[in-house]
């Protein structure tokens, strides 16, 4: 599998998601500056967490209209996985290849801390490795995670299976208590109509081994190399 990480000015993930991606391919994903305008032949491109030029006008807006950015909505468009991790997702959003926007936490403060997420769909190139229903484990680091799209828009989302991943209890049980944004739905993560793209708003490069406190976000790694390899 070959894999590109966008860079951006403010980024301070791309290395994280870097080392996640090498110990699963085995080799180094190519470190592609968002000011390019071309990327390499690559079956994944992830679009990783940070505070792309610094948070400013809107998480992701200016980011979204990056050089680089039209060559990954090509992509995409084309059947190209995509993974937007945190400001990633908000970048996605954007730049349209996914649906809603994503607010302030209604708490309106930022949040730092691990959380359970359940499987909502193992049936992509991502979750392979999950099985629907699962409870995971992963860090969130945001202050704009609160996801949000029109009732009758969402309801389209949940009968596709474009609904990745819920905030949860440790047992798995979806309620207010576990959702620590707002989000609408319990909603961490999702997909695009053709399930090729996800953005998730929880970091699963920040749970990749065992040194990190835990390997649950390492399967989704695992995944995408199984299915693109």
């Amino acid at each position: 599998m070959k894999a590109a990480v966008i860079v951006f000015p403010g980024s301070n993930c791309d290395r994280d998601v870097a080392v996640a991606l090498e110990a699963s391919m085995g080799s180094k994903p190519a470190m592609v500056w968002h000011r390019d305008t071309d990327l390499p032949d690559t079956d994944l491109i992830v679009v990783p967490g940070g505070f792309s030029y610094g948070d400013y006008l809107r998480c992701g807006a200016m980011a979204a209209h990056s050089p680089i950015m039209r060559e990954v909505v090509a992509r995409a468009r084309g059947g190209t996985r995509v993974l937007g991790i945190c400001n990633g997702f908000q970048i996605l959003t954007e730049c349209g290849l996914l649906p809603g926007v994503l607010m302030r936490n209604r708490n309106l403060k930022f949040i730092c801390r691990d959380v359970n997420l359940r499987v909502e769909n193992d049936r992509t190139d991502f979750c392979r490795y999950y099985r629907t229903g699962d409870v995971v484990r992963f860090p969130i680091a945001h202050a704009e995670g609160n996801w949000y799209v029109q009732p009758h828009h969402f309801r389209e989302m949940e009968d596709n299976g474009q609904i990745a991943f819920r905030y949860c209890q440790p047992g798995g049980t979806v309620d207010d208590a576990a959702n620590p944004n707002g989000a609408l739905g319990n909603v961490a993560g999702i997909y695009n109509s053709k399930l090729n793209v996800l953005g998730l708003m929880p970091h699963p490069e920040r749970l990749a081994e065992t040194l990190l406190g835990g390997t649950d976000g390492a399967l989704m790694f695992d995944s995408l190399v199984e299915a693109l390899s």
